[in-house]
């Protein structure tokens, strides 16, 4: 770590320096930081096109942002504020301390929210603004390791009662809290899950700049509105929390602040044990355009600071790397004077005058409310950027010897009677060693002082957070009919077109609708002209904050790229984590901004659920209602791509999750009516579920929808016909997407060649199958009724007659179906990886051709006895099939 002492050395005119240095203190003092901030950018400018290089460091001193002559009063009662704090940090250690004194197992964390109560009391008292009648209130994202402390400031309000804070991660059986900022399992109290690490710092970045689309496009109000985020420097490190800084920046969204609990500290040990996390990410924010704020130490360090005319602390500090701060953070006032202050004579002068007891009281600046206060005042009224408060706390703070700054503060769950007692006595709370030893939750009378001023502060802001809304007030407009937007589809009589291009083409259709049309947010990561997308371009323009600066280089064509800053389509560009944000914020704007929308998010399907399946669980987590549109999907249909972009496995994905309603159509009037049936259960119902449909790149004739099958597209199969004589053998033909038309081709072949029936069945859902089955299975376990019921699988595939399943999916997925099949059974499947070639290469390779379908339905009528194993012999070489070719999988 570069030094003040090493950058003064080399300075051959000290006279000349400090007449510079006199000179911006001069304007900063007369004129303002702003305008000294100007002419420092306007002298960085003029050295860069000197070619002058700037040998400093790309991080300002270890030293709080907010000098003392403009640090704000402090607009509550800080001495009264700082009490609450102590009651709400005990019943949170309580908490957890007293479910793993109880049970030992169920974990929980005291130490990252002991660091951080300071900032969330900040918070809650000052700046974050509920919903109330005539303001939609502001969004805050909660570090999911700090929910004790929620909940336990939840419970001081009388929002939660002492029976929910005792069954703390005891959801099973009856009434207890979650582990985390959970929506689906507390759906009127979370509003958003941040959970896992990284999630909520994305989700944050990209809610704030929704909340600018709805402004635009006039959906909704938002312009007062903010989202704060509460989130850990160890979580900076994911990717996910750093990958929209720059869209933040680019889009001047002022209406975010991220708060940093820089306690310097992860799960295992410093976060930065050789460096400074702090400075780290104040060079990481400033380089991407963020307005940094920087709270490192508290009000007792202010009269260090002004008698410190040679900055000998500044010197001290930049020395310092942070696992020695942990060090020093662990240890009193005695052990700080001797390995800190005492290293450096001008330092050691310093703090002369103070006690040991003094020097221990020296707090970090996120411990301290004033300190905070301005920092938080500063960032709401910052403008032009997104602003980052880096809070410099202590991990555990309060904990003393049992994990205040050591390496096991994280995963600390138990603390002995001493540690409690201490902890009791460093926060002067009202409680008997006898309440302290039984973990007593400690609660004010409801007309004390202490509830009477929380109470009154959320009331000033507008009433209790966090707390989510179920659905808007008001529903979204009447939609069109599927005849107006999806009749191509429905009475396709042979038209040749993709499902993707079907898929699009119904968008388009029900964005042109003048009511319905301005609901839907169609979202694609720079893949809009790959999907033939591009025509929205000049229909519904792409959203652009500032417009468009520039005439686009195809202005003069039908499809020109067009932006506006009312553009309805969001195009990403090349970030599928950002595109899933952008879309969870739109499918949760139900709840989260009172308006009822309808996103649609196209994408390679193979880049979905596995690069970001992470953020589609909390999506889910979340309660979105939106389509998921997996395009260029299947093993075989995107022939040329290979490897990393053929999609066998998505479906297996989208089938874990609890409340993702997965299809995979065949035909055009299929994803008709599963897009219709989407939108009544989503829209219509109020249903808290998404849908995810597969849709492929593949051209072929589209029929028109057969009469009576809707019911069972949507349950996941339905009979397209039958082929052959009534006496014939005969075998069941399953297909699904795409690789139906091959099962179609080889019910062909198998009447042709062989003489065998078929019929001919399309599975649109092997999810819907087998979730349907598996609640019909539970039914009958737990009824007493002597007739069972019968799931819709085993409707249709009743008898026994083999059944043949081919899909361009891994054999998996169709597998979920097999245990309530009694026929036997054969699967085709594309396991293995992915492989550049044309489509009947890729089909022949993964053996879900018609040859093999055919040959498959002959071997099993051969096992059951009805066909002579010659047979077998003969379908081998009719249809060319290698039998010592290795396995797709296996190679």
């Amino acid at each position: 770590m570069t030094s003040q002492r090493s950058l003064t050395q080399n300075d051959t005119d000290p006279i000349e320096t400090n007449e510079w240095l006199d000179a911006l203190q001069a304007v900063e003092q007369a004129q303002g930081p702003e305008r000294a901030q100007f002419l420092l950018g306007k002298v960085q400018e003029r050295a860069r096109r000197m070619g002058v290089t700037t040998k400093g460091l790309p991080y300002s001193s270890y030293r709080n942002t907010i000098p003392v002559g403009r640090q704000p009063a402090y607009p509550g009662d800080a001495e009264l504020e700082e009490r609450i704090t102590s009651i709400i940090r005990w019943n949170a250690l309580a908490m957890v301390v007293r479910a793993n004194r109880a049970y030992g197992e169920l974990g929980g964390h005291i130490a990252s929210y002991a660091s951080a109560a300071e900032i969330f009391e900040v918070g809650f008292n000052h700046f974050f603004r509920a919903r109330d009648d005539n303001f939609a209130g502001d969004l805050v994202y909660f570090q999911p390791h700090s929910a004790p402390g929620i909940y336990a400031r939840a419970f001081l309000e009388g929002r939660l009662n002492q029976t929910d804070i005792e069954n703390y991660r005891q959801e099973v059986p009856g009434q207890g809290l979650c582990s985390y900022p959970h929506p689906w399992l507390m759906d009127e109290f979370w509003q958003i899950p941040t959970g896992s690490m990284g999630i909520g710092p994305l989700s944050a970045v990209y809610q704030a700049r929704f909340m600018r689309y709805l402004q635009a496009r006039n959906l909704a109000e938002t312009q007062e509105r903010h989202v704060w985020g509460v989130f850990g420097d160890g979580e900076m490190d994911e990717p996910e929390s750093i990958a929209g800084l720059t869209l933040a920046a680019r889009e001047h969204l002022d209406n975010l602040t991220f708060i940093v609990n820089c306690n310097l500290q992860r799960l295992d040990g410093p976060v930065r044990g050789n460096g400074q996390i702090i400075q780290e990410l104040e060079a990481l924010f400033v380089g991407a355009g963020w307005n940094v704020i920087k709270v490192l130490w508290g009000s007792k360090w202010d009269d260090l600071f002004a008698r410190d005319t040679n900055n000998v602390l500044l010197r001290r500090f930049a020395e310092t790397v942070d696992g020695a701060y942990q060090d020093l953070g662990s240890k009193d006032g005695d052990y700080n004077r001797q390995k800190f202050f005492d290293a450096d004579p001008e330092t050691a002068a310093l703090v002369s005058h103070l006690s040991d007891a003094d020097i221990h009281a020296l707090e970090r600046g996120g411990h301290d409310l004033k300190k905070l206060h301005a920092a938080f005042a500063a960032a709401r009224a910052h403008k032009g950027q997104p602003t980052v408060i880096l809070a410099k706390t202590k991990k555990g703070y309060g904990m003393g010897g049992a994990g205040e700054s050591r390496m096991t503060a994280h995963q600390a769950k138990k603390l002995d009677v001493g540690a409690l007692l201490a902890f009791r006595d460093r926060f002067n709370l009202p409680l008997t060693d006898k309440a302290v030893e039984a973990l007593e939750f400690y609660k004010p009378a409801e007309n004390s002082k202490e509830i009477s001023y929380l109470k009154q502060r959320r009331a000033d802001l507008g009433g209790y957070l966090p707390k989510r809304t179920r659905n808007a007030t008001s529903d979204a407009p009447k939609r069109p009919a599927p005849e107006k937007y999806a009749k191509f589809a429905l009475e396709a009589d042979g038209k040749e077109m993709s499902t993707t291009m079907a898929a699009v083409r119904m968008l388009g259709g029900l964005l042109k609708d003048k009511e319905f049309g301005p609901r839907i947010v169609p979202i694609v990561a720079d893949e809009a002209r790959t999907f033939g997308m591009d025509n929205l371009f000049r229909q519904v323009g792409i959203y652009a904050p500032d417009g468009q600066k520039y005439a686009p280089e195809d202005a003069g064509s039908m499809m020109y790229y067009k932006e506006s800053t009312d553009g309805q389509l969001l195009e990403e560009g090349i970030t599928e984590a950002g595109a899933i944000s952008s879309w969870t914020a739109a499918a949760t704007a139900y709840s989260a901004h009172d308006t009822e929308l309808l996103p649609v998010y196209i994408y390679y399907s193979m880049f979905g659920f596995q690069r970001v399946g992470d953020l589609i669980w909390a999506a889910a987590d979340q309660r979105s209602r939106g389509f998921l549109l997996g395009a260029t999907a299947g093993r075989t249909t995107l022939s040329g791509e290979g490897l990393q972009h053929q999609d066998g496995s998505s479906h297996l994905w989208a089938g874990a999750v609890p409340n993702c309603r997965a299809y995979d159509p065949a035909f055009a009037y299929e994803l008709a009516v599963i897009m219709e049936y989407g939108m009544a259960r989503m829209l219509d119902e109020k249903r808290d579920e998404f849908f995810y449909v597969t849709v492929m790149n593949e051209n072929y004739a589209q029929p028109s929808m057969p009469e009576g099958v809707r019911e069972d597209i949507i349950r996941g199969l339905y009979k397209l016909g039958t082929r052959g004589k009534a006496k014939a053998p005969k075998a069941r033909l399953i297909g699904a997407g795409t690789i139906l038309r091959e099962v179609q081709a080889a019910a062909e072949i198998l009447e042709r060649d062989y003489g065998i029936a078929t019929d001919v069945f399309s599975a649109t859902s092997f999810t819907e199958l087998s979730r349907d089955a598996a609640e019909v299975e539970r039914r009958n376990r737990l009824s007493s009724s002597a007739k069972p019921e019968i799931s819709h699988v085993e409707t249709l595939l009743a008898g026994s007659d083999p059944v043949v399943i081919a899909t361009d999916y891994v054999r998996a997925l169709p597998q979920q179906i097999a245990p309530y099949i009694t026929a036997p059974t054969r699967i085709l499947g594309t396991d293995g990886f992915g492989r550049s070639a044309n489509r009947k290469a890729l089909r022949r390779f993964f053996e879900v051709d018609r040859q093999h379908i055919a040959l498959s339905a002959v071997e099993a009528l051969v096992r059951d006895g009805t066909l002579k194993p010659a047979v077998l012999k003969k379908a081998v070489d009719d249809l060319g099939v290698d039998p010592a070719a290795p396995a797709p999988w296996s190679v």
